[in-house]
């Protein structure tokens, strides 16, 4: 039963996803809509069973294809940021992977677009969506870089791999005044970068040091 699996028992229970959130809390997440997502969004349905009982620690975990699920304070952060400038509405986001940042924001956002680059996470994290009766995420297998224009202006695009150069294609699917969100960099020197689009300029502001997987150009089967 759906419910019971969301629910989640022992190391997957709310008593478990409560700790979590008094972590993000002394980490500096403030957003109590972020908080309150993170600790209804059933984290150990987004990866192997093996590790469920690592579901509500803050840290990445692998996915299978060299990807992993974001720590929960990366998916925090980079939410919050998102939500600060309003109305935000309408976002796409860039490497769907296990499918969990997606569903975290389904819960904030009318409309979420998803890309993912490798078919098999692809297939799964769809799957998934329509068993957690998500309908307001719409997801594609397709190439990251070229995004998801049949479907723009986007209030905001939110990247969850690393690019060394910022993607030119996703910032002119922006609204003007829409916000990009991702690490940038190569993986020795990465940093979460918010940038605004201003017209036909930009401009740019620096967080602190992540570490994300690249961003390969091009679909895999």
């Amino acid at each position: 039963m759906i419910d019971a699996e969301t629910k989640g028992v022992g190391m997957t229970s709310q008593r478990t996803r409560l700790r979590l959130i008094e972590q993000l809390k002394t980490q500096g997440i403030k957003d109590t809509r972020v908080l309150n997502v993170i600790a209804s969004c059933p984290r150990h349905m987004f990866i192997d069973e093996a590790l469920s009982h690592c579901a509500y620690d803050n840290m990445s975990l692998p996915i299978g294809c060299q990807q992993t699920i974001s720590q929960p304070y990366i998916v925090a952060r980079m939410t919050e940021l998102l939500l600060q400038k309003q109305p935000c509405s309408k976002v796409l986001e860039i490497g769907t992977g296990s499918g969990y940042q997606a569903a975290v924001l389904s819960s904030l956002i009318d409309e979420v677009y998803t890309l993912e680059r490798i078919h098999g996470l692809h297939i799964k994290a769809k799957k998934l969506f329509d068993t957690l009766g998500l309908a307001n995420i719409t997801s594609s297998h397709r190439d990251g870089w070229e995004g998801w224009p049949e479907h723009g202006l986007y209030d905001a695009i939110m990247v969850t791999a690393a690019p060394e150069q910022v993607p030119q294609n996703l910032i002119a699917q922006l609204i003007d005044g829409g916000q990009l969100i991702l690490p940038l960099g190569p993986q020795t020197a990465q940093n979460l970068v918010l940038i605004e689009r201003v017209g036909q300029r930009y401009t740019k502001k620096v967080f602190e040091p992540v570490r994300f997987v690249p961003m390969p150009e091009g679909k895999q089967l």
